[in-house]
């Protein structure tokens, strides 16, 4: 555990130096991030006129609209750009924030030192966004990956013949896509094994790339980890059944049961994993590096963990919440109206 001491107390210092100095050096768990499943984004319910361009941020981190950051800004990542609308998904990276438009493009902003934000020309009709550490993934409508962003260990190296994906994730220097067959495919950094998907894996329905580490959740509710699990991330717990959405964190993940309790293991080094007692309602999970989020039934963000940017700091007048997405310092939450 001494080395999340470390990161505690250099935290400071580091966000800005992990963010910008585009390092080659191998990967380590400390500086992974984790996105739930990025899905097909739902119907839109916002107005149907899509953001053409993105405009240069606007320096409020609470802007009036429908898409609300807090955390680390050290790269401008929680800083809204002015006239963002009719969003209809969002995700958190390493120190980037990515969403959709219900006109099928991605809008991108915070760090570009590996070329994370820098969405390839003519990307269009996109159903689903995942951010990753320095990367960026889209899924497009005919069922095809595209990524951009660090290459180092091969995480936007899409694997050629990739095709029918119904769901993504990027994880910190990996990447995972779901088949509509429900068959896994994992890319990247696999020094902690994250991309050495089990031989006899089948009948998955979401995935999430974690920190040097991955979860499937299989249609009979059932949870399968594997990759890094020094800090327990990978034990599922025992009897975990019933499960209907999964997150993997920095080093701890977390599982949604269908009755709405939300469950978490692995590292609890900042209270990542004490689930709030009374949440029993939720809807929505995301794990990030040592904090974790939930949505509940009515709207409205329950947020516990490391703090020490503000991360889990969510507005106590933010309500009507229909999506959430944890990075490594910072969160996203997307509303359907304006907070009061």
């Amino acid at each position: 555990m001494l080395w999340r001491r470390v990161v505690v107390a250099v935290a400071s210092v580091a966000l800005v130096a992990a963010g910008c100095a585009g390092t080659t050096t191998t990967p380590v768990p400390a500086r992974a991030t984790a996105e739930s499943t990025a899905t097909r984004a739902p119907t839109p319910t916002l107005p149907a006129t899509p953001t053409a361009t993105l405009p240069l941020p606007s320096g409020s981190p609470l802007p009036a609209g429908p898409v609300y950051a807090v955390g680390d800004d050290s790269t401008r990542q929680t800083e809204i750009p002015n006239g963002l609308s009719d969003i209809v998904a969002i995700s958190a990276g390493g120190y980037h924030s990515l969403v959709l438009t219900s006109g099928g493009t991605v809008l991108a902003w915070g760090a570009d030192d590996q070329g994370q934000t820098r969405v390839p020309a003519g990307l269009s009709h996109v159903v689903a966004v995942s951010a990753g550490g320095y990367h960026s993934l889209g899924l497009t409508s005919d069922g095809k990956v595209v990524a951009w962003g660090r290459g180092a260990e091969g995480q936007t190296r899409v694997p050629a013949g990739l095709s029918g994906v119904v769901a993504i994730s990027a994880g910190g220097y990996h990447s995972l896509a779901l088949t509509g067959q429900g068959e896994v495919v994992a890319w990247g950094f696999n020094g902690f094994g994250a991309v050495t998907v089990p031989a006899d894996l089948s009948g998955v329905v979401a995935i999430s790339a974690g920190n040097g580490f991955s979860l499937a959740l299989k249609s009979d509710g059932t949870v399968v980890a594997w990759g890094y699990g020094a800090d327990g991330e990978t034990r599922v717990p025992a009897g975990l059944a019933g499960v209907r959405a999964i997150s993997a964190g920095g080093t701890h993940s977390m599982a949604l049961e269908r009755d709405g309790t939300v469950v978490a293991w692995g590292d609890n080094f900042y209270g990542e994993t004490n689930v709030p007692t009374g949440l029993t309602d939720a809807v929505a999970i995301a794990a990030g590096t040592g904090f974790s989020l939930a949505l509940e039934r009515d709207g409205t963000v329950v947020a516990w963990g490391y703090d020490a940017q503000g991360e889990i700091d969510v507005p106590a007048r933010l309500s009507g919440v229909v999506a959430i997405s944890a990075g490594w310092f910072h969160s996203l939450e997307l509303a359907s109206q304006a907070a009061n």
